[in-house]
C-alpha cells in the first residue's frame, strides 16, 4: 500500500466508525429497532372497594423522538381494562391516548386513567398487580402496580 491508499483507507474507516457510532446513539430513546421505548414510574392502584372496578395511575414517559399512542392494557386481574379520559369532570372510555415524543402521559386521580372492570379478585394494600401496556409503535411494557390505601394520592405524597 502506498501513502495515498493508506490515507484514503483511514479516512473511510473513520467515516464508517463515525456513522456507526451516531447510528447506534442511545440518546434517541429508541429501542434500537426504530421503535419508541417507554418507561413507567409511580404506578399504583388504590385498594378497590369491591370487585366491580378499580383504577390505575402512573406516568408513561417517552424519551424518543417518535410520538406514540397507548392503545390498550391487559392484566390477569380483569378481562376488561379500559383507557379513560376525563374532560369537563366527565369520564369516558377512549380507544387510545397520545404519548408525545420526548414527553409523558400522566394517568392520575381526577384525570386520565386505566379502569379495571369486573375484577377476578379484590387486591389489598401491599399487593402488587401486574399489567401490560400496549402501544401503537413501542413494544409492550409490563408494569407492577403497588396497591395503596384508598385515600392515597401520588400528588400529595413526598418526593413527587
Amino acid at each position: 500500500m502506498n501513502a495515498r491508499t493508506t490515507r484514503t483507507l483511514a479516512a473511510a474507516l473513520s467515516l464508517t466508525a463515525a456513522l456507526a457510532i451516531s447510528g447506534c446513539s442511545s440518546d434517541s430513546g429508541d429501542s434500537g429497532d426504530g421503535k419508541p421505548r417507554m418507561t413507567v414510574s409511580g404506578a399504583y392502584m388504590p385498594q378497590p372497594v369491591n370487585d366491580k372496578m378499580a383504577g390505575a395511575f402512573m406516568v408513561i414517559k417517552n424519551d424518543s423522538k417518535t410520538a406514540d399512542k397507548l392503545t390498550g392494557v391487559t392484566s390477569p386481574l380483569s378481562d376488561d381494562l379500559q383507557i379513560h379520559e376525563t374532560k369537563d369532570q366527565k369520564m369516558q372510555q377512549v380507544p387510545s391516548m397520545d404519548v408525545p415524543a420526548n414527553g409523558e402521559l400522566k394517568l392520575e386521580r381526577g384525570g386520565n386513567h386505566v379502569m379495571f372492570m369486573g375484577l377476578k379478585n379484590t387486591p389489598t394494600v401491599g399487593d402488587k398487580v401486574t399489567v401490560e401496556l400496549h402501544f401503537e409503535k413501542a413494544d409492550p411494557v409490563k408494569v407492577e402496580l403497588d396497591v395503596k390505601e384508598r385515600t392515597y394520592n401520588a400528588q400529595n405524597s413526598t418526593g413527587h
